[in-house]
């Protein structure tokens, strides 16, 4: 799995956020064109200072063509939340594949390479100051096939970004399908650390917004 570069021009560049979805919808460049029942492109408005990227739909997703909207993207809703951060008003969510993989495995590299190009058109119309990047997949694909989302979790790494001269801010946070398995809030555990992951983000949200008031 290659990673992306976040600042590379993509044969999308034309499109606008309407058409980029259009476009998206008639994709059969992989073989989950065959097999899903809706192509899952994202939510939340546009542009946003906070974009959020999983890994590939699920079943509900899948069903309903919308984004983290199963027990997991319920999670994520209460972690959201629980930031200060509302879902449908200040955050936009979407995933490294814009079809279901079946059984809900990872996305293979050829799959997670064909969407590649849309979800670089797609951050750059959504112009996000802050990415969060949702479990192994999609922090192995955006911060390189090396990390490891135990290590690099709650860090911030930069990358450039053509659409603003400061550069993007990434939080790698664990998924909520890995929190949905692992029950503990205790202190150190991967439940509390995302809450605090979460505050972090929330806290350089306000920081951005702070700055753009004043300017």
């Amino acid at each position: 799995m290659s990673v992306i570069d976040l600042a590379a021009a993509t044969p999308y560049d034309s499109l606008d956020y309407d058409a980029l979805v259009s476009t998206c919808q008639g994709c059969t460049q992989c073989g989950l064109s065959d097999t899903r029942t809706q192509v899952v492109v994202g939510s939340g408005p546009t542009p946003c200072p906070l974009m959020i990227i999983g890994e590939g739909p699920g079943e509900q997703e899948d069903l309903q063509g919308v984004p983290f909207v199963g027990r997991a993207g319920q999670l994520l809703t209460k972690i959201l939340e629980s930031g200060g951060i509302q879902r449908e008003t200040d955050a936009y969510i979407a995933n490294i594949v814009k079809c279901r993989p079946p059984q809900n495995r990872n996305p293979l590299p050829e799959e997670a390479a064909a969407c590649q190009d849309y979800l670089i058109r797609q951050i750059h119309l959504v112009q996000p100051r802050i990415l969060v990047v949702l479990g192994s997949v999609a922090a192995k694909m955006i911060l390189g096939p090396d990390q490891s989302i135990t290590k690099i979790r709650g860090e911030w790494v930069k990358r450039p970004v053509p659409y603003m001269d400061d550069p993007l801010f990434i939080m790698p946070m664990f998924h909520p399908s890995y929190l949905l398995r692992s029950s503990s809030k205790e202190k150190g555990k991967p439940k509390w650390l995302t809450w605090q992951d979460m505050l972090e983000v929330k806290r350089a949200l306000d920081y951005y917004q702070l700055e753009t008031s004043e300017s």
